[in-house]
This record gives C-alpha cells, structure tokens and sequence, in this order.
C-alpha cells in the first residue's frame, strides 16, 4: 500500500506530486521507482520509531537525486562548494550521498539539515546519525527489491531495534568491499567503529 502524504511542513516548497516531478526529470524509471520504493521503507520505519513522516517521505525520495549525474558535475560542485578535496579520490557511490546534498539545497531549495544529513549519509553511515539519518539508511538497504544474502535478517532487525540494523548493515556493508577489493571510503569505517562493537553477535 503506497502512502502519499500531503506535506504541509514548508520543507520543500511544493507538493508531493511536484517533489516526484522534479526527481522524475533527474533519473531512469528503474531508479525513480527504486527511490519511491525507499519512500514507503522509510515511512513505515518512521511510523515505528516516532520520527516525522514528512522528513522521512522527503528524504527517501531525494536520497538518490544525484544518483545519474556525469561524474564532471560533481566534480564541479566539489569545487564550486569548497567540499574536502578528498572526495576527488572517490566516485558516484560516494558522491551522489555526499554532493548530492550540496545539490538538492541548491537545486531543490531543501536546507533541513536532517533531511540533508540523511542524503549525506545513506551510503557510508556517519558515528552518529540521528533517528532520520538511520531510518533512510535502513530503508535503501531493505527496501522491498533488494535481494541480497542476509537481507531478510536485516529487515527483521529493522523492525524490531533501528540502531541494532544499523550495525548490521555497517558490518556487512564494509564486509563486502573488503571481500570485493573496493575502496572504503574512510567514514565507512568510522561508522564501523562506532556501531558494530556496539552489537558483537550480530
């Protein structure tokens, strides 16, 4: 069942409808339908953990706005935005998170610091992330299409402890790049360090 919420909050300076016209205008319909599929995670998550429903509707369907952007534009923001120079060194994965807040505040005209963090953050988790922060995290993980091993334990520890499944995707996460020989974005594992010992059994 899809929840479509009538904002009413001033977060974004429009309506739903007109929300999802603008991200429609950036992404491929496979990615648009990903996004709204996070959007419905993250409310219900939201439902669950007394986090406002607007912010987690905006977050989810923002939190891959970025996502197909050349890879010139975001190093043009770098720059323009006076970002660590070190994101240079890195790619889209951790771009569209990172700079990709930069250019949803400018573009969009969104400054909710929760709701940028949230974008900032989905992919490489933060020491500290804040209810917001942690639903939209969970919910790109376990949105509904994801299938991957321990994906359904992932669901099940997000419906039961929200920082519990936290730790679970940070382990798993930097457990796979590592396996994979990709590079780990170094607040990957400062979210590792703060999170995972945190929960040892999991």
């Amino acid at each position: 069942m899809v929840t479509e919420l009538t904002y009413t909050e001033n977060i974004f300076a429009g309506t739903r409808a007109e929300l999802l016209a603008k991200i429609s205008q950036q992404l491929k319909p496979k990615r648009f339908k990903h996004v709204q599929r996070v959007e419905q995670t993250a409310i219900t998550l939201a439902k669950r953990n007394a986090v406002d429903l607007e912010k987690a509707s905006i977050a989810g369907l923002v939190h891959d706005y970025a996502k197909q952007r050349p890879d010139e534009d975001f190093i043009t923001a770098i720059k323009q935005y006076h970002l660590d120079p070190m994101l240079l060194d890195y790619g889209n994965a951790i771009w569209h998170g990172v700079v990709g807040a930069e250019l949803i505040k400018h573009e969009l005209g969104i400054y909710d610091e929760d709701i940028l963090n949230a974008v900032r953050h989905h992919t490489t988790g933060a020491v500290y992330m804040s209810p917001l922060e942690q639903i939209v995290y969970m919910a790109d993980y376990i949105e509904p299409q994801r299938d991957f091993p321990g994906v359904d334990e992932a669901r099940q520890l997000a419906k039961t402890d929200l920082a519990k499944s936290v730790a679970f995707q940070a382990k798993h996460t930097l457990e796979y790049l590592v396996e994979n020989g990709k590079p780990v974005y170094p607040k990957s594992i400062d979210t590792y360090n703060a999170w995972v010992p945190q929960y040892p059994t999991i």
